[in-house]
């Protein structure tokens, strides 16, 4: 890579990173719904035109901060799974739960907004979508009763949405770590198992 390549991909870093601040931030003054790129931009304090070369609208935006924390979960995943000789399971839980505490108030502010709905159902698909990849990689190593894969799917992360719900409700007073465990616990003393 030369050297002004480099220069041209931290701009470009530091933009997108600047218009993700801004957006978390007028989120946090007033919610999703009514703030609009005009804001995002002057809070950024970018051009509409420099907006619109990254991103299409306020929600790709919110999208593309989405897309970052899918990243996040699954090198979360991965990173778990290699530190437990590949017997660790939902992998991403721990992470998601620590995200979710540092940002509390954001997860606060979505809560009940347009945004947030559609926010914490792109949270839901990318959980989904990060167990199914550990069902289908563990396959193999399950035995038992044989439930269909995407029953499991949608049982534990429909069991992990309410308990992060709980937990952020109640004010993240449990630590993480507690509460991970006490999920993971949960889960799989039950030895639920599925089927391809």
């Amino acid at each position: 890579m030369e050297i002004s390549e480099y220069k041209i991909d931290r701009r470009v870093a530091r933009t997108r990173k600047s218009l993700h601040q801004a957006l978390i931030s007028l989120i946090l003054e007033k919610g999703y719904d009514s703030i609009t790129v005009d804001e995002i931009c002057q809070t950024a304090n970018v051009g509409r035109s420099t907006f619109y070369l990254h991103f299409t609208s306020k929600d790709d935006l919110k999208q593309s901060g989405l897309d970052h924390l899918r990243r996040e979960l699954a090198e979360a995943a991965t990173r778990a799974i290699q530190s437990d000789q590949g017997n660790r399971r939902l992998g991403f839980s721990l992470a998601m739960f620590e995200h979710a505490r540092d940002h509390l108030d954001l997860y606060r502010s979505l809560a009940g907004s347009r945004g947030g709905t559609v926010a914490l159902g792109t949270i839901r698909q990318i959980l989904s979508d990060l167990l199914r990849d550990e069902l289908a990689a563990n396959a193999d190593k399950t035995s038992g009763d044989h439930v269909p894969r995407e029953f499991v799917v949608q049982y534990l992360v429909g069991a992990y949405m309410a308990v992060l719900t709980w937990w952020l409700d109640g004010g993240t007073k449990l630590p993480p770590e507690l509460v991970d465990g006490m999920f993971r616990r949960l889960t799989f003393d039950s030895a639920i198992t599925e089927d391809h």
